[in-house]
């Protein structure tokens, strides 16, 4: 783990429960968690909270990113808009642990209504545990980055 060990979640109103239980989560695991809302049931707009988690991780106050939607779609979408986010909604162990692995994901999204707590927590493990390998996966990232203008 880096010095930075802090962790930015967010969601919007359809994620509060899930996002509250990561959180625990990762912060019984030591990490810091930067919880960023929202706390309340009203509908909650996902561009404005996933956009916010992403600035807080291409900023460097935040090492990692996890965002939570009903789908991990939509609030995927809007941090991946950010110059900097590789941001992907996993739904699996393997997919969460091959985003960091190879595609040097920041952030992970994760759908509320898609995957049930117990897997969820797997999945943040997963992508938590995983560490970029580097090499030939590196010129892919840069390639990524390339397309961002």
């Amino acid at each position: 783990m880096t010095t930075n060990n802090r962790i930015v979640l967010s969601s919007d109103h359809a994620a509060i429960s899930l996002r509250q239980a990561v959180a625990a989560h990762v912060g019984a695991q030591g990490f810091e968690v930067v919880d960023i809302g929202p706390t309340t049931p009203e509908s909650k707009h996902y561009p404005e909270h996933g956009a916010a988690a992403a600035r807080l991780v291409v900023s460097g106050d935040c090492r990692l990113g996890i965002v939570l939607c009903g789908t991990g779609q939509g609030i995927m979408m809007a941090a991946n808009k950010v110059k900097g986010i590789r941001c992907g909604v996993c739904a699996d162990t393997f997919s969460a642990r091959m985003i960091r692995q190879h595609n040097d994901a920041n952030m992970l999204s994760l759908g509320a209504r898609v995957v049930g707590e117990g897997l969820a927590l797997d999945i943040v493990d997963a992508f938590l545990a995983a560490e970029f390998e580097g090499g030939r996966h590196a010129t892919r990232v840069e390639m990524i980055e390339a397309l961002e203008g």
